[in-house]
């Protein structure tokens, strides 16, 4: 375990394995922490250690990361801390992978940078599809656990960095039009509940130009195939 500091934020991430490096960003929702893919159906911690140097970050005032809280806080805050963490690695390259809020952070990351990117994996992406009130809630337990260490952002200010979060469209940093033009290698595994609506999935595998989706991955009987799709796809676009 290991951390760097960014504008007051002290971001933790695990550096693990050995090999070309792959950016994991976790599922987890606002909450999103390296440790949490411990309890994922795939996990890339065990699968990719063997191949990959595999950087784990902890989202900011997530798991062990902290950070301040304001206002104008949204994807972009995030977007600053994922590639602030690669710049203090000296990573130029590298590969993505992500899961739940994982989905709109790399689609943000493959707009803003997308030269930084060889490729991306990404699992059940959060999206918007008649289900904001329950990223709403998500979004409001997990700054009620931490209000009381914030004492810098009052109720106006959490009211607006949700809403610079959660009041989006789609796949939240990118409009429909947007993901046409993202040509980075994606291989997309489809989501298929309330916070990671198939809606979402299928939209994006429509419209990346670059795209193989996947359409059952986290059952007990196709894991090894996953498995062995993940590697092969990252294998195939290292550098």
């Amino acid at each position: 375990m290991a951390s760097f500091e960014r504008d007051g934020a002290q971001i933790h991430y695990d550096d693990e394995g050995d090999g070309f490096p792959v950016l994991l960003i976790a599922p987890g929702g606002m909450r999103s922490a390296n440790e949490v893919w411990n309890r994922t159906p795939w996990n890339p911690r065990a699968a990719l250690a063997d191949q990959f140097r595999l950087i784990g970050m902890d989202q900011r005032n997530a798991g062990r990361s902290t950070a301040p809280v304001a206002a104008d806080d949204g994807w972009a805050t995030y977007a600053a801390d994922q590639l602030a963490l690669l710049d203090h690695l000296g990573i130029d390259r590298c590969h993505l992978v992500g899961m739940c809020i994982g989905g709109p952070y790399i689609v943000g990351l493959l707009r803003a940078a997308p030269q930084r990117f060889t490729s991306a994996v990404v699992l059940q992406p959060v999206g918007i599809d008649d289900n904001r009130h329950v990223l709403e809630e998500m979004f409001d337990g997990w700054a009620t656990d931490i209000a009381a260490l914030h004492p810098e952002v009052d109720a106006d200010g959490w009211r607006s960095f949700r809403s610079n979060m959660w009041d989006g469209e789609f796949v939240l940093t990118a409009t429909l039009e947007q993901v046409t033009s993202i040509d980075t290698p994606t291989l997309l595994m489809q989501g298929d509940d309330v916070y990671h609506p198939t809606s979402t999935s299928r939209s994006l595998a429509e419209r990346l130009p670059n795209v193989t989706f996947v359409e059952r991955w986290k059952d007990d009987d196709v894991l090894d195939a996953t498995d062995a799709t993940i590697s092969a796809f990252l294998a195939e676009h290292t550098p």
